[in-house]
């Protein structure tokens, strides 16, 4: 029997941060839809006290009154992860922009979501995994070619314990939501599995054993390769005034660096920026494979005219995309422009939950979430034996050039 989802009403709005009133259960995290205006509107729990619930939205909340319905879903905040993510464009919350737009044109409307992965589209499969097969989560179903890539479908990371192989879908062209496997846990339930997986995304996407990083990353750049090296696997931040350059050089080592693949999250930096990297992306040339730098290019866009809530979760979507090809043995470089931004919104955020301000205003949880960001880096040895690795490039735009205020100081304490 079905678990019934909670509801609630909201009893006080605070600038996007709503207070509800719920009946059912509900946990830290979940993702809840708020009703207003014909439109349904995506939060996230972030606070649960007796019967009531801080819900931070991430869109505009105009509209909102006392009694507004909100719809609990049971789930988390979570990444679509499956063949399809290679080449997209998303926003914070990973609805995919190009398909946004033919939803509702150029300017982006409120409460549309759209699913992250194209359900139309057909990928050539080839299973791996045979009847009777015993596997745990992260072994290899079968594999499609995304690109010039071996894209693994892998048993879903969410599973635990030991999976028996029950039956096997033939080498053919599927959907991602086509049933690929299924597959029997140790108490005898039946799974069905297909080509999609989706993972929380603020929880780290880890398994294999991590490993020292030994491996340099070619950037292209030869100061940096001489003065400063980077490991594959390992963390840097560029810290620098408004104007410095920061995103030019971001731009640069996803042109030239020696990975596989490259996720940029555009979090609360300028539209312009982002547009200049579809313009030219498309149109010059991956030095290591001849090929367009879209194809090795994933890019997740929260520019500063996007709603200020998603930034957090646009830093946490790209690190988990990124780890979950660092998981099938890519080396996988990620982005993060401007990591300044996110820490504005957390600032935003703690104030309206009336949390006692670290210094500068900001929490006092900054320096612990800024070193999870970042320790989610390193490289994996899987089973295999095989290596994937996954890089952090983070700017920090500190104002006025103060290289002493929160976020630049709590970010050169862990890269």
């Amino acid at each position: 029997m079905s678990k019934e989802l909670a509801t609630g009403k909201v009893v006080r709005a605070f600038g996007n941060l709503l207070h509800v009133r719920f009946e059912g259960d509900v946990r830290q995290g979940e993702v809840a839809m708020v009703h207003v205006g014909g439109v349904s509107l995506k939060g996230e729990v972030i606070e649960v006290a007796g019967n009531e619930v801080k819900l931070q939205v991430f869109e505009d909340i105009s509209g909102v009154q006392l009694d507004t319905p909100v719809q609990f879903t049971s789930y988390l905040l979570e990444a679509e992860l499956g063949p399809g993510l290679i080449s997209a464009i998303f926003d914070g919350l990973q609805n995919p922009l190009e398909r946004v737009a033919d939803a509702s044109g150029l300017f982006l409307q409120r409460g549309i979501y759209i699913p992250s992965l194209d359900r139309q589209k057909h990928w050539d499969y080839h299973p791996v995994a045979k009847v009777g097969d015993v596997l745990v989560r992260g072994d290899t179903l079968g594999t499609t070619m995304e690109g010039r890539f071996h894209h693994k479908i892998m048993l879903p990371f969410t599973f635990r314990g030991k999976f028996t192989v029950t039956w096997v879908v033939k080498s053919g062209s599927y959907t991602i939501d086509t049933v690929i496997a299924k597959v029997k846990d140790e108490k005898g339930n039946e799974f069905s599995l297909s080509m999609l997986q989706k993972w929380p995304v603020k929880t780290p996407l880890i398994e294999g054993k991590k490993v020292k990083a030994t491996k340099m990353m070619d950037t292209g750049e030869r100061i940096i390769d001489t003065q400063f090296p980077i490991l594959k696997g390992g963390t840097f931040c560029t810290p620098g005034p408004f104007g410095a350059g920061k995103t030019v050089l971001q731009h640069h080592l996803s042109k030239y660096s020696s990975v596989d693949l490259v996720v940029i999250t555009a979090c609360g930096e300028r539209a312009g920026e982002v547009v200049e990297v579809l313009k030219t992306f498309p149109h010059l040339t991956d030095p290591h494979t001849n090929e367009s730098l879209m194809s090795r290019t994933v890019i997740i866009c929260n520019t500063s005219s996007m709603p200020v809530a998603a930034r957090e979760a646009s830093v946490y979507m790209g690190a988990t995309i990124a780890e979950y090809y660092r998981q099938m043995g890519l080396d996988v470089l990620l982005l993060a422009d401007s990591t300044s931004r996110w820490a504005q919104a957390m600032r935003e955020m703690s104030g309206r939950l009336e949390e006692i301000p670290g210094e500068e205003a900001f929490p006092a949880y900054l320096g612990s979430r800024i070193a999870a960001f970042y320790e989610r880096s390193g490289v994996i040895k899987l089973k295999d034996d095989t290596k994937g690795s996954m890089t952090i490039a983070g700017t920090v735009s500190p104002a006025g050039g103060n290289f002493e205020e929160p976020v630049t100081q709590a970010t050169l304490g862990v890269v």
